[in-house]
């Protein structure tokens, strides 16, 4: 088989790029940020200054940054984009728009696919890092209009969880962390019978998405998720077996 070299390249192999905050908080296995979460090699690109604090202010002046962080990770061979921080919805169009491999910023935009697998009077309960910014203009960016269907709760005042990601006390206790998740879950369920499906908005999260589900017995949506179902449409593989 003869490969052809790709100008500018000195690696390959890396179908996945991940733009990253500047967030310095213990990224686990599970973590969007941690490469050993994927069973296929990813690359990151860090954004300078992009703190926790601007993306949930939805600081608009960081996409030029954003866009820039994106074409680096395209020059490398990335064939599709991510974030680490389901708040980055907000660069989505404009991302999309510049450039030219897919782009998913965002867990939250997989909210119109999992309203499609309910019924109209059913409900998606969302654990995000901020249920205070999870506002309109967010759920607009992620192209949900009308959010009736949606119960939110957000972690940004559950303390282990608040001291890692946000604080950045420079520690996590992924066992705290986890019980703040489920007892969230199981709150936000058990106030509203409705809600059929979770989703993790944060990209932390995933790591605590089969506790949640054993919790509460319903489908669970992460980052992981969806990373993984963008690689299997950029990355196909042949099928082996037999009849």
């Amino acid at each position: 088989m003869l490969y052809e070299v790709k100008k500018g390249q000195v690696s390959y192999g890396e179908a996945i790029g991940i733009i990253l905050l500047e967030n310095y908080a213990p990224f686990i296995p599970g973590d969007v940020a941690n490469a050993t979460t994927y069973d296929y090699p990813v690359r990151f690109q860090r954004v300078p200054d992009f703190t926790p604090q601007r993306i949930f202010n939805h600081d608009l002046t960081l996409l030029d940054a954003v866009c820039e962080a994106g074409r680096e990770l395209i020059k490398e061979g990335v064939r599709a984009i991510t974030g680490d921080c389901g708040f980055m919805v907000i660069y989505q169009e404009e991302l999309a728009h510049e450039l030219e491999v897919p782009i998913f910023m965002s867990s939250l935009l997989q909210i119109p696919f999992m309203t499609s697998l309910i019924g109209k009077e059913e409900k998606i309960g969302i654990v995000t890092a901020n249920a205070a910014a999870l506002d309109d203009f967010v759920l607009g960016k992620a192209g949900i209009d009308n959010p009736a269907n949606l119960c939110i709760r957000g972690l940004e005042n559950s303390k282990n969880f608040a001291d890692a990601a946000i604080a950045e006390v420079g520690y996590l206790d992924s066992m705290k962390v986890e019980e703040e998740v489920v007892s969230m879950a199981r709150e936000m369920v058990a106030a509203d019978p409705k809600i059929r499906m979770i989703l993790l908005e944060c990209s932390l999260l995933p790591p605590y998405g089969a506790a949640v589900q054993e919790a509460v017995d319903l489908p669970v949506f992460d980052f992981v998720t969806m990373i993984d179902y963008v690689f299997s449409a950029v990355v196909k593989k042949r099928f082996r077996g037999f009849m």
